[in-house]
């Protein structure tokens, strides 16, 4: 009993002791391979952030990134324990085709992300309207952007939604045309109209002098003459100089004296 006890642990101990040994260096670079990752991770950014490249293209670049370097981490992991990495890779392979026919959605989002990237269409900060949604993108991640809208809501589209639809960026150029109208009752001068208008607009807070604010005759109709009042401005002034464009409108009519405009129609009557 005592010899075949022996023998047991002739043969056990050598082998726990390798097995020890190997989940001791699994966990050993695991830990220095964490450290090295988020290191490399660390002087990426810094080294993008100091040639000022994009923020966009910085988040989306150490994600990539990242995953790379753990997947790397983890072959190492394996081959400490004797484990055929190119197997491992070749099932890696099979596993990606399984997983990218039940998840093409997924896959692409990540591609339209990737072409998001290089097209350029928006940045972090920018105003868009796309995929149904509009507002201030916030991240332009992976497989989804993220979107705060104009009525503070968070939004996350996938990639491949955005890049289907069709992308209005209203931040890249530099100002924006506010589309109001103004109607005047018959009677009232249009071309005074117009002058009183284009005077009172021009002194609206944040209007661009130039190009300085449109008013014109937009048609005529059964109340009278409708202008339309068209001032320009930065994105982000759009909707201040939209009411306080409305608010110099009535002020012009209030001071001006205009009628209330309203429909006329007159009669003729003929004799027996």
């Amino acid at each position: 009993m005592d010899q075949t006890l022996a023998e047991i642990e002739k043969v056990l101990v050598p082998y726990l002791v390798d097995i020890g040994w190997k989940v001791l260096g699994a966990v050993i670079l695991w830990i220095v391979g964490g450290w090295v990752i988020g290191f490399i991770m660390r002087v990426s950014r810094d080294g993008m952030t100091s040639r000022k490249v994009d923020p966009t293209l910085i988040t989306y670049g150490e994600s990539s990134i990242k995953v790379t370097l753990r997947i790397v981490l983890v072959l190492a992991i394996l081959s400490i324990f004797g484990i055929q990495t190119t197997s491992f890779a070749a099932l890696i392979a099979a596993a990606g085709i399984a997983i990218g026919a039940a998840w093409s959605g997924l896959l692409a989002n990540f591609a339209a992300g990737a072409f998001l990237i290089v097209l350029r269409p928006f940045k972090v900060g920018d105003m868009i309207s796309a995929g149904g949604v509009t507002g201030d993108v916030r991240e332009i991640g992976l497989f989804v952007t993220t979107v705060d809208t104009v009525d503070n809501l968070r939004v996350t589209v996938g990639n491949g939604k955005i890049l289907a639809d069709n992308v209005v960026n209203y931040t890249h150029n530099p100002y924006r045309r506010v589309d109001l109208k103004c109607q005047i009752a018959n009677g009232v001068d249009p071309k005074d109209a117009i002058a009183l208008l284009a005077t009172r607009v021009g002194q609206v807070a944040n209007v661009a002098a130039d190009p300085a604010p449109q008013v014109e005759i937009l048609e005529f109709n059964a109340a009278g003459c409708l202008l339309a009042v068209r001032p320009y401005c930065h994105n982000s002034h759009y909707w201040q100089v939209y009411f306080d464009t409305n608010k110099a409108i009535a002020e012009v009519g209030a001071l001006a004296g205009w009628p209330v405009p309203a429909p006329h129609q007159v009669m003729h009557t003929r004799a027996a």
